[in-house]
């Protein structure tokens, strides 16, 4: 067996340690595995290509701002793939996050059908069936060929043209008559979202949830050094993980929720710990902790193990890391139902409500917070086999296997 992995980033980023994950148990198992991606620094290793210059990529992001279609062009960094696949004939190529203006998607789809490979797509985000968005929200335009979209901008990034339905119809045609495709998505809550698009109902389906270094890295672990770091004693602790942290109305992680549920919490002995706002100087309640950034997973983890509770804000996720990552560090989760996080938590150590609903937030959050003393060894017990990497790449390597059998 010999697999393909194609995905925007390799060893960093959510997707990019799957990949890692996947392709180091393939090696490991003695199969050929090989990973081509397109941005970020150029990663050394037997079978490992950057398919792309980040020159090239800034260009067709600019290209993507005048034209109206992002998943075009990238000419020479999807030539040098396809001649890579011929080169080296994969039995299957696994397409991941395939965006990022590294290669022109319809195509590498357009290829991948005509020469017959078996292909694996897996969907960790919308816009492989949308007109260019990654999270189509409530809009279901998707569902019938886009155009005159009511997110643009932070859609496609389109400056000047709507050209969203022709997008949309690119990809349509491009997996028109597709047989060797099989689709997974990341949690059940997208596998029946794209199981509605008109292109891509009758393919295969199946779902496998991402994973995570459940041994080493996400396991409950000391955190007293943070404790000291900054001067907690007899706090209750609520972590909020997220990619991006702000008080914006239009800002989809839902930032705005976790300073009006520390106005409500200022009261009590309760502080709020942020990690992932990018703004150091950021005006926020006393009772927030903002720890900024961190790119350490062991620290990340500890700061999991130290909280009483994780918190949830956002608006839409297909899956949600801090989700899986937390319940495996053995605190509870309380948050806004959102699409994949309530479909793939622990239904006995999670709750989530209805979205912007912060009365009934508040009451979740104050009925979790003395909760995790009594659950924690169990929770990530039960965690540590459900969100583990190798019962990813386990589902990964079965599915390859059976391609390969049936095909």
């Amino acid at each position: 067996m010999k697999v393909m992995q194609i995905n925007c980033v390799y060893k960093r980023g959510s997707t990019g340690k799957i990949v890692y994950d996947i392709h180091s148990v393939l090696q490991e198992k003695g199969y050929t595995s090989i990973v081509c991606y397109g941005r970020g620094q150029n990663e050394n290793g037997p079978n490992i290509f950057k398919t792309s210059s980040e020159f090239s990529a800034k260009l067709q992001a600019l290209n993507a701002r005048i034209s109206g279609i992002q998943y075009g062009s990238s000419f020479f960094s999807t030539n040098k793939l396809i001649n890579l696949i011929k080169e080296e004939k994969p039995n299957i190529v696994h397409l991941q996050c395939i965006n990022g203006y590294f290669v022109n998607i319809y195509r590498l789809l357009n290829f991948l059908k005509k020469q017959n490979i078996q292909t694996v797509l897996t969907l960790h985000a919308e816009f492989m069936y949308t007109g260019g968005c990654g999270i189509a929200f409530d809009c279901e335009k998707w569902k019938s060929g886009c155009g005159k979209c009511p997110q643009l901008w932070n859609a496609t990034k389109s400056v000047y043209f709507d050209r969203t339905d022709t997008a949309w119809d690119k990809m349509e045609k491009s997996f028109r008559d597709f047989d060797n495709l099989t689709i997974v998505s990341v949690s059940n809550w997208l596998d029946k979202r794209a199981k509605q698009s008109p292109f891509l109902k009758d393919k295969r389906f199946t779902v496998v949830k991402n994973g995570i270094d459940t041994k080493n890295v996400f396991h409950p672990v000391s955190f007293e050094n943070l404790k000291k770091k900054h001067n907690l004693t007899n706090e209750k602790i609520i972590v909020h993980v997220t990619a991006s942290f702000s008080n914006r109305l239009d800002d989809n992680k839902g930032g705005r929720y976790v300073i009006q549920l520390a106005e409500r919490l200022k009261n009590e002995n309760v502080k709020i710990m942020v990690i992932g706002c990018r703004d150091n100087n950021m005006n926020l309640p006393g009772n927030i902790i903002n720890v900024g950034r961190t790119n350490n997973q062991n620290e990340l983890a500890a700061y999991y193990s130290m909280a009483d509770l994780s918190l949830i804000t956002s608006r839409r996720e297909t899956f949600s890391m801090p989700c899986a990552e937390s319940l495996s560090c053995g605190t509870p989760i309380v948050g806004f139902l959102a699409g994949g996080p309530e479909t793939i938590s622990l239904k006995d150590y999670s709750e989530f409500v209805k979205y912007g609903d912060i009365d009934a937030l508040e009451v979740a959050v104050k009925y979790w917070i003395d909760k995790k003393a009594d659950i924690t060894v169990d929770l990530a017990k039960t965690a540590t086999e459900y969100y583990s990497k190798e019962r990813m790449t386990r589902n990964y390597i079965n599915l390859y296997t059976r391609l390969l059998k049936d095909n």
